[in-house]
């Protein structure tokens, strides 16, 4: 009986290489690119039954490694230990390779893993552990595993990964790759961490204007102008809050009123949605707080329906004027919008008709400001509502008119100010994530200025790995 013919190192290194003119980009000339699998090699996991599945460590277990537990420990699994399971260590590298994850390369753990997972086995003594760590994450192997992964179900396979290319320096170079990737990444994530300072700053500053501005801490605050008291007819000194039931101290010239002795509230109502004439070809805006949970501006002139006449004279809707101030009342409580023009709400809302006595704008920011204040003011066992009499008894700090307008443009330009200061913070946010894969993508080009023409050329490391083999 004939024995196999062993392949020849040249065979090898032909089967091995990728021809120059199918390599994906150029690289230095002492590197070279290979085919995944001339030298790695994958080990997916293994599955024990559920039944088998304990959420304690006991003797005789051992951890049961899945991709869910590289973002938590919340869920450990524990499964009896045998000579059959595939295991690791915490510097072993694994690829995700099933579902919305696959691809993901994952390292840090230990024990048995389970079959979403696949260890790569790669000679360690020529291939660089953190080199093939970043190489993995690189449109280099990710790229093609996309394709693989649309067509592939059930997941991947060794065969699949068989004519992926990937660059291959000199081990030196390896090391100087991965440790400049680090150095650089570091920087990347401590500029990132200072950019999460920055936006928990904004919100802080944010709720800061917020609570000063209906102090009367702003420095827009006359002293010499006379309280709503003095000034209108509105208010008589029975709506005034008395001073025990106030929610903290304001200028003399102000006072503690309920929004119901400043403003109509009124709520709302759906048309039935089974008649087609309530909506068909309908003209009044209606507004639900779906309409208002992306909604950024502060004025809102229509939502994604409209009703017509027929459908507002048979519902609880009501036609509002401009100006109204909404209040989402429930499911959640705290979408607060002004009308821009005439329009109605669903059964979601409270709204607030001004009265002379209290400007739009300035009510909104109130009830802005006031979330957690109004929430604890909700009712309920299925969820919670802010009913109208309760809207009535909402407290609010009322200085003279025009104080109430200064107040409102000096909230609008400081939040606006901030508004921009977070975008210009979130925009080099998004940049810093483009600049890692740039890196990356220049790392593994030969691009990042590490590399030694001098270092001996990686054929010669790829030779020694198909010789060990």
């Amino acid at each position: 009986m004939s024995k196999t013919k062993q392949k020849s190192i040249d065979e090898l290194l032909k089967e091995a290489l990728v021809p120059k003119d199918e390599q994906p980009y150029q690289v230095p000339e002492n590197w070279t690119y290979f085919y995944f699998t001339s030298i790695l090699d994958i080990q997916g996991g293994t599955q024990p039954p559920k039944s088998q599945f304990i959420n304690e460590p006991k003797e005789g277990y051992i951890r049961l490694v899945q991709i869910r537990d590289f973002a938590s420990d919340d869920y450990l699994t524990y499964i009896p230990y045998t000579n059959k399971l595939r295991l690791i260590e915490e510097e072993d590298i694994l690829i995700a390779r099933y579902g919305a994850s696959v691809g993901r390369i994952l390292t840090g753990l230990s024990g048995a893993y389970n079959v979403a997972l696949a260890k790569v086995v790669y000679p360690k003594e020529h291939i660089y552990r953190k080199y093939l760590y970043w190489l993995l994450q690189t449109e280099h192997f990710q790229g093609p595993l996309k394709m693989i992964s649309r067509s592939a179900q059930a997941g991947f396979n060794k065969n699949d990964l068989s004519n992926i290319k990937l660059p291959l320096p000199p081990y030196n170079e390896q090391k100087r790759i991965a440790e400049k990737i680090e150095r650089l990444f570091a920087k990347i994530d401590e500029a990132k961490r200072l950019i999460e300072e920055v936006k928990e700053s904004v919100e802080l500053r944010r709720a800061a204007i917020l609570d000063r501005a209906f102090r009367g801490e702003l420095g827009t605050n006359d002293p010499n102008e006379k309280g709503m008291l003095e000034e209108s007819n509105v208010i008589t000194k029975r709506d005034i809050v008395p001073e025990n039931e106030q929610l903290y101290e304001v200028p003399k010239n102000w006072i503690w009123v309920k929004a119901g002795n400043v403003t109509e509230v009124v709520g709302g109502g759906t048309p039935k949605t089974t008649v087609r004439e309530y909506y068909e070809n309908g003209n009044v805006p209606w507004i639900t707080p779906a309409d208002l949970s992306d909604f950024e501006g502060i004025y809102i002139s229509r939502g994604q329906r409209n009703i017509t006449s027929e459908g507002l004279r048979n519902s609880s809707a009501k036609l509002l004027p401009a100006k109204t101030v909404l209040l989402s009342s429930r499911a959640p409580i705290g979408y607060v919008a002004i009308a821009a023009n005439l329009l109605s709400t669903n059964q979601g809302f409270k709204s607030f008709i001004p009265s002379d006595v209290i400007d739009s704008e300035y009510l909104y920011w109130y009830l802005k400001k006031s979330k957690k204040y109004l929430e604890g003011m909700g009712s309920g066992s299925t969820f919670k509502e802010i009913s109208a009499s309760k809207c009535k008894e909402i407290k609010i700090p009322l200085p003279p008119i025009n104080e109430q307008k200064r107040i409102s443009k000096r909230v609008g330009m400081l939040l606006n100010n901030l508004d921009r200061e977070k975008e210009m913070v979130l925009e080099v946010e998004e940049k810093l994530d483009l600049l890692k894969q740039s890196i990356l993508s220049k790392a593994f080009r030969g691009e990042l200025g590490t590399n030694d023409p001098n270092d001996e050329h990686a054929i010669e490391l790829l030779k020694e790995v198909l010789k060990s083999k």
